[in-house]
């Protein structure tokens, strides 16, 4: 587990600013390695030995950057001796304000990094000093084009989804969000900070356990629906709990399972037709129930070794866990053992295009219909948006080669009706 210790290997450098404060250990010469992809959520209280060794290892001995808005070099020692893992340097920026994000020194850092780690704290100074500046392009950069790995812990894994609480009217309970999804403090981000794969609709939430957040959370994922018109996703952790994402989308849980109670829960919208709450407005309890399946939940026990994990390019498939359903009546957050969630959509009208096929299934690039007659063709991916709507002749097909890997579904209309089909693009 972390520890302050009062020495180093190298003797760190104090960089002050008026904007800013640096804490920097190891070699000031910048490296060029073969790092890798990933994404680190911890959730809070004291980190995961084995998912921080996990995070280091990304970086290939590179450079580690740690964002913070408050505290000072606590992690400096940590990552640069106490785990075991050889890296090139790590460095602690302390940003006070959002000009201290956009200093050039700050943002060649960013630029520098092969690893970069968010602090806890308060979330809404990251949003507040991070977001529609050129700290935001820098991190953005980080991950998509120089795809490196990035993590965080409490307040620095709540900014990681493209849905976030940004905790700018201070924090919410689960009693006060359920009581009211539209509260001032129920305040909530979407699609204009940060965009790291897999975590595309997802919202994070932290220290899971200490107190009981699944009612927020399950509030955040109301809210995203009802607002954007979308399914909903969620990753949470308890303390002492961390979810490691690997470049192929394999959310690796770390902990200390079963010594101690720790557990990841990936939270989604019901894969069904309707999935929105039934209630969902201003002043008024939340009602999301659905036949007591609102939100399908697989909970994942951390271990030593991460061998328990979830699949977030499908977001159906795991190991280690079980399923829960949770659902709310009336403000009142209810959780029950569950059954897996299931996809594989039906026909709207069983009698209707029997004889119509869909090939290859899973698909690479492009998707051969084989049907008789004319089509009109939507395609939605795993977040209910229509990504394609056309019209088909005689000759159809659907090119699959710019969309990313998942699961798709494709509905298919004449004049006799519709069927859906559920497409893996890998």
């Amino acid at each position: 587990m972390k520890k302050i210790t009062l020495f180093f290997f190298i003797v760190p450098v104090l960089l002050f600013s008026q904007n800013y404060t640096s804490y920097f250990t190891g070699n000031p010469v910048d490296v060029t390695t073969n790092h890798q992809f990933g994404i680190c959520l911890m959730g809070g209280a004291t980190e995961s030995d084995e998912a921080m060794i996990w995070f280091l290892e990304k970086a290939d001995g590179g450079d580690i950057l740690v964002l913070r808005a408050s505290g000072s070099d606590g992690y400096n020692d940590y990552f640069y001796t106490e785990l075991g893992v050889t890296v090139n340097s790590v460095e602690t920026i302390v940003i006070h304000n959002a000009d201290g994000a956009v200093d050039p020194y700050v943002l060649q850092k960013v630029a520098q990094a092969e690893a970069i780690w968010f602090a806890g704290g308060n979330q809404w100074n990251y949003v507040n000093y991070f977001k529609g500046n050129a700290m935001q392009d820098a991190l953005n950069h980080h991950v998509n084009v120089k795809q490196a790995v990035i993590g965080g812990t409490s307040a620095g894994m709540a900014i990681l989804g493209s849905y976030y609480f940004d905790a700018q009217n201070g924090t919410v309970n689960s009693a006060q969000a359920l009581f009211n999804p539209y509260a001032a403090n129920v305040s909530l981000g979407y699609n204009d900070f940060l965009e790291i794969p897999y975590l595309e609709n997802v919202v994070t939430d932290t220290h899971y356990d200490n107190p009981d957040r699944r009612g927020r959370h399950t509030v955040f994922l109301a809210r995203m629906t009802t607002d954007h018109g979308v399914r909903s996703f969620g990753i949470a952790s308890e303390e002492y709990t961390a979810v490691c994402v690997e470049p192929d989308g394999t959310a690796r849980v770390f902990g200390e399972y079963p010594a101690f109670q720790d557990f990841a829960y990936f939270l989604q919208a019901n894969c069904t037709t309707e999935f929105e709450p039934e209630i969902c407005v201003a002043g008024v309890p939340l009602h999301w129930q659905r036949d007591n399946e609102a939100v399908k939940v697989y909970k994942v026990p951390g271990t030593i070794t991460g061998e328990n994990y979830f699949k977030l390019d499908f977001w159906e498939n795991g190991n280690g866990g079980t399923w829960e359903h949770w659902y709310v009546e009336n403000g009142n957050f209810i959780a029950e053992p569950g059954i897996p969630i299931d996809c594989s959509i039906v026909s709207v009208e069983d009698h209707a295009l029997n004889n119509l096929t869909m090939t290859p299934n899973p698909v690479t690039d492009v998707l051969q219909i084989i049907y008789d007659q004319p089509l009109k063709l939507e395609v939605y991916n795993i977040f209910g948006q229509k990504i394609i709507n056309k019209k088909s002749g005689l000759h159809k097909t659907i090119d699959f080669s710019s969309q990313s890997n998942g699961v798709y579904f494709v509905k298919a209309t004449d004049e006799s009706g519709s069927r859906v089909f559920k497409i893996t693009k890998k």
